[in-house]
C-alpha cells in the first residue's frame, strides 16, 4: 500500500472521528437543554422513544448511505416503504400467512429497487430524475391497491403471533426494535467497510471512469445497491406496520426527508464516494434527539417537517463548502 493511500485513510478516519464526536457533543447539549426545558427527556421511557424512531430511520439510512456513496441518489426509498408494507398488510389480510406476506412485501421493495436501478443504469437517466418519477409511482401504486384505506389486523389472522413479536415485543425488558437495529447496523457496516461489494461502491463513487478503467462491474455494483436499499425500505415499512399496528396509504411520506437528512449529517457526500454507516447512525441518533426533543416542547408536526427541512439545506451547504475547500487543497499539493 503507498504511502499517499495511508496518508488519504488516515485522515478520512480522523475526519471521522472529528464529525463523530461533534455529532455526540450536540446530542448531548440539546439532550440537556431538553431536559433542564420538560425534566422528562432523559427518562427511560422518553430514551426508548428515540431509539424506537432511530430504527426504521437507520436502516433506510445505510441503504441510503450506498447509494450516495456509489454516486446516486434515491429519493423513492419512503414510497418503496409505504409500498411494500401496504402490499404485505394485503396480502395478510386476505387469508396469506404473515411470513409469506412479509416475505413478499420485501421482494415487492427489493422489485422496486431494481427497476430504479435499471432506470439509471440502463436507459442512463439521472438518479434523482429517475427516482422523483418512481417517487410517485410507487405512491400511486398503494394509493390504487389500498382504495386510499389504512389498514389494520386482526387477531385471528394467521401469523399474528409473529407479527406481534416482530412489532411490540420487549426481549428482557428491551423493545424489539433496539434489537433490530443492533443486528441491521453491524451487517451494514461489514457491507460498507469490510466487503469487496462496499469498495467497489466507494471507488465508483470517488471515480466512475478510474473504476470502469480497472474493470470493474459498475452497472451491477449500482443495480445491487438500488436492489438493496428498496429491501431495506421494504423491511423498515413492515417492522413500522408492526410497531404501530396499522399502516396508511401516505405510510413513509416523510421518510425520506428524515433519511437523507440523517446521511447528511452523517457526513455522506452527495458527490459520491464518501461515506459511513457509523457516520450514518450518528446523524440518525442527533436527527432523533432534535426531533424528539421538539416534540416535548410542543412543536407539532409541520414545525418539526420545517426543522428537517433547514437541516438538509444546512448540512448540503456545508458539504458544498467542505468539498469545494477539499477540491482547492488537493490542487495547490
Amino acid at each position: 500500500m503507498s504511502s499517499s493511500v495511508v496518508t488519504k485513510s488516515l485522515k478520512n478516519n480522523s475526519q471521522l472521528l472529528t464529525r463523530l464526536g461533534v455529532l455526540l457533543g450536540t446530542a448531548l447539549i440539546a439532550g440537556i437543554l431538553f431536559q433542564v426545558k420538560t425534566h422528562v427527556f432523559f427518562t427511560t421511557g422518553n430514551l426508548q422513544s428515540i431509539l424506537l424512531f432511530m430504527t426504521s430511520v437507520a436502516i433506510v439510512g445505510y441503504g441510503m448511505t450506498i447509494i450516495i456513496v456509489a454516486g446516486e441518489l434515491d429519493l423513492s426509498v419512503g414510497s418503496t416503504y409505504g409500498m411494500s408494507s401496504m402490499s404485505a398488510a394485503l396480502l395478510w389480510s386476505h387469508g396469506m400467512h404473515f411470513v409469506f406476506a412479509a416475505i413478499l412485501g420485501i421482494m415487492l421493495g427489493a422489485l422496486a429497487g431494481l427497476i430504479n436501478g435499471l432506470i439509471v443504469t440502463k436507459l442512463r437517466v439521472n438518479s434523482f430524475i429517475a427516482t422523483l418519477g418512481t417517487l410517485n409511482l410507487y405512491a400511486g401504486i398503494t394509493l390504487w391497491i389500498s382504495h386510499n384505506v389504512a389498514m389494520s389486523p386482526s387477531s385471528d389472522l394467521p401469523g399474528f403471533k409473529i407479527y406481534a413479536f416482530i412489532g411490540t415485543s420487549s426481549p428482557l425488558g428491551i423493545p424489539i426494535q433496539i434489537y433490530w437495529l443492533l443486528l441491521v447496523s453491524p451487517v451494514m457496516y461489514f457491507i460498507l467497510h469490510r466487503s469487496v461489494f462496499g469498495f467497489r461502491v466507494a471507488a465508483i463513487g470517488g471515480n466512475k471512469l478510474a473504476a470502469e478503467s480497472a474493470h470493474m462491474p459498475v452497472i451491477r455494483v449500482k443495480l445491487y445497491s438500488f436492489t438493496l436499499v428498496g429491501a431495506l425500505a421494504a423491511i423498515a415499512g413492515i417492522i413500522d406496520f408492526s410497531l404501530v399496528s396499522s399502516v396508511s396509504p401516505t405510510a413513509g411520506s416523510t421518510v425520506m426527508f428524515s433519511v437523507l437528512a440523517a446521511v447528511i449529517i452523517g457526513g455522506a457526500s452527495l458527490s459520491g464516494g464518501r461515506g459511513s454507516a457509523i457516520g450514518t447512525l450518528m446523524g440518525v441518533f442527533l436527527l432523533a434527539v432534535l426531533t424528539n426533543g421538539l416534540g416535548l416542547l410542543g412543536a407539532g408536526a409541520y414545525a418539526q417537517l420545517v426543522f428537517q427541512g433547514v437541516v438538509i439545506l444546512v448540512a448540503i451547504s456545508v458539504d458544498s463548502l467542505v468539498g469545494r475547500r477539499r477540491q482547492n487543497s488537493e490542487v495547490q499539493m
